[in-house]
């Protein structure tokens, strides 16, 4: 199998790159997002390399970094999702954001994915939110709120206070974040414009 490939780019398609390895091109499929980051023909460049094999062909996927190729992996774990699925996702959300999306059940950001529907973006955040965390450059007493939030066991000041700040335009990554600070700030027993008001003046930052 087919780890790495470090070479020359020869040239580009739709959807895939040629990487000249000593005289040898390989024609290596990459998310939108990584095809837009490579250097350009004649540049060096490396790409981490998923090699999958049938019985009529041998395709190799390129990523930039061994995280976005192991969710490329990762994805494809949840029925529904093959190559092409798993490519247009991290062509709309590198890894770091996808696995943000995911831990805090941000369906919406899922679903913006081609190929991925309401129904599917749900499985994603369902079977993948207790694996996304470890990927995931948030903090997770932020991801533990907006999972209680959604599961309806929070406070409901909390709840009031997030839903609040989401009303007026806020993400609910931005909401739940600023709240988790808040909450920090206020204590647990805090009333819900006591939230609020901590929450925007941490948004304000």
């Amino acid at each position: 199998m087919i780890g790495k490939l470090k070479g020359v780019i020869d040239s580009y398609g739709e959807d895939f790159v040629i990487l000249d390895v000593q005289g040898v091109g390989y024609v290596v499929h990459c998310s939108a997002r990584t095809l837009q980051r490579l250097p350009g023909i004649g540049e060096a460049a490396d790409l981490a390399i998923e090699t999958h094999v049938r019985e009529d062909m041998i395709r190799l996927y390129g990523f930039r970094s061994d995280a976005e190729r192991e969710w490329f992996r990762l994805l494809q774990t949840v029925q529904g999702v093959g190559s092409k699925v798993a490519l247009g996702l991290l062509s709309v959300l590198e890894p770091s954001a996808l696995a943000s999306a995911i831990a805090m059940g941000d369906k919406g950001a899922v679903a913006r994915a081609p190929g991925v529907g309401p129904r599917l973006a749900a499985r994603l955040v369902a079977e993948l939110k207790d694996k996304a965390p470890a990927f995931a450059a948030i903090d997770p007493a932020v991801i533990a709120l907006s999972g209680a939030v959604e599961n309806r066991t929070a406070p409901q000041p909390v709840s009031d206070a997030i839903s609040a700040l989401v009303n007026l335009g806020y993400a609910p990554v931005q909401a739940s974040s600023a709240i988790a600070e808040a909450l920090k700030q206020a204590g647990e027993s805090a009333e819900a414009k006591t939230l609020i008001r901590l929450g925007l003046r941490e948004l304000a930052r």
